[in-house]
């Protein structure tokens, strides 16, 4: 969530951020929590206040009775303090309960270079790279190529599992595995620290990474049981530092993570009935940096420039796009999309999404730097897709498609397709 010292020191800025991002509809609910602030910091005052009495009143006591006299009428004056701090505590509590209930909802502060829109339609292009596919056949969808050559079983995942399921058979499946070997390789190469989280988190952990009001499009939920199902290793990597203080020179730290993800996809893109394009389960390597307020915006140009570099080595045509204010999720101060190009439908889709968050993540779960100068400031986290399997085989199933129906695989995968060159029909399993 946003700072609350922010709200109060610089209300002017945080309401032409709203602005910006076209929700005047927030611009009082800001002035409400300034109001419910205040109510709170008066409630904390009293009690600290009465405190103070307390314990005067309690020091009043120990002396009376050292000197032995009576401490009848100041025991009868601090008899009552405890209920009194503890009912104005509690309603301060419920005013503190509010006003983070409300803070969540102010977007964070964005980066002064994103562009102004009212939705996704309005993004802006910021470059295009690598030569568009040109073929002398008609290119098969992948659900198509990948059913005529036994790559992958819609039919059976959806009667297992229902749509958004897959199997990936023989030389796909394999693909699927020299992707994430190959994602593992280029971001270890990169002095990032490679680890496993856990794929269910408590919804405390969540709420600080996604939008709460979103959780019942996209999250899975533990019946039962306050344990949910990550979208991605972005999420258990936020709660890695939960409440931890980072010194630092331990900063930047920079993590990437492997994971099965798992998202319900309920709205207006639905799942698709059969493919990989868009699932209910897939998997991703996940890039990561815990950094200083100070040296954020070089590791968003340094996460960007990853992707990049594992997309180009792959030979997939791509263009980057920022998100417009209209697109640009409240807890995010910046974002960009890289997105390849499908000669299928003659169209770019996402594949990769790189987000600076600053510290609206962090200031949730607690996470702080600790500078040379004993100062504390609140870290900031920054999140980007290495690489997610299920898209880029779509990618590279209808980019190197060739006349007879194999695929050229790309040479940065070939040592760990075991030298293969090409993807060739499986023989039926049975």
């Amino acid at each position: 969530m946003l700072d609350i010292k922010l709200l109060r020191e610089k209300t002017e800025l945080v309401k032409a951020n709203i602005k910006k991002k076209a929700e005047d509809n927030k611009l009082e609910l800001v002035d409400e929590i300034l109001d419910i602030d205040e109510q709170w910091r008066k409630l904390r005052y009293q009690a600290d206040q009465l405190k103070g009495e307390r314990n005067k009143l309690s020091q009043e006591i120990n002396k009376a009775k050292k000197a032995g006299k009576d401490a009848k009428d100041i025991i009868k004056k601090a008899k009552d303090l405890p209920d009194k701090i503890s009912e104005i505590e509690e309603r301060a509590e419920k005013f503190f309960s509010e006003l983070n209930k409300k803070l969540s909802l102010i977007p964070n502060i964005m980066h002064p270079d994103v562009p102004k829109g009212k939705d996704e339609t309005e993004n802006k292009e910021l470059k295009k790279v690598g030569k568009l596919p040109k073929k002398d056949f008609k290119i098969l969808n992948h659900v198509e190529l990948c059913e005529k050559n036994n790559w992958a079983d819609f039919e059976t995942a959806a009667e297992t599992s229902g749509n958004g399921f897959y199997y990936l058979l023989g030389d796909l499946a394999l693909l699927n595995q020299a992707l994430i070997r190959f994602a593992i390789d280029f971001m270890q190469k990169k002095d990032f620290i490679y680890i496993e989280g856990p794929l269910m988190l408590r919804h405390s952990v969540l709420r600080a990474a996604v939008d709460v009001e979103a959780f019942k499009d996209t999250i899975y939920k533990i019946e039962n049981e306050d344990l949910n199902l990550i979208g991605t290793s972005e999420h258990s990597i936020l709660g890695l530092l939960s409440n931890k203080v980072i010194p630092e020179n331990k900063l930047p730290l920079k993590i990437y993570s492997y994971s099965a993800c798992f998202r319900k996809e309920i709205g207006s893109h639905g799942i698709n009935e059969k493919g990989l394009w868009r699932t209910h389960q897939f998997n991703k390597i996940e890039q990561f940096i815990f950094s200083t307020p100070e040296k954020t915006w070089e590791a968003f140009e340094e996460l960007l420039k990853n992707s990049e570099e594992i997309i180009q080595a792959l030979n997939l045509p791509y263009r980057v796009i920022e998100m417009c204010t209209g697109d640009l999720a409240i807890w995010k101060a910046r974002a960009f999309d890289i997105e390849v190009y499908r000669p299928t439908i003659k169209e770019y889709g996402e594949i990769i999404s790189l987000s600076n968050c600053t510290d609206f993540q962090t200031r949730d779960l607690n996470i702080k730097v600790l500078h040379k100068d004993n100062e504390r400031d609140i870290v900031h986290a920054l999140n980007n897709t290495a690489l997610a399997t299920s898209r880029i085989m779509v990618a590279i199933l209808e980019n190197f498609q060739n006349k007879d129906g194999t695929v050229t695989i790309p040479e940065a995968l070939r040592p760990y397709m075991f030298g293969k060159k090409l993807m060739k029909p499986n023989k039926p399993l049975f």
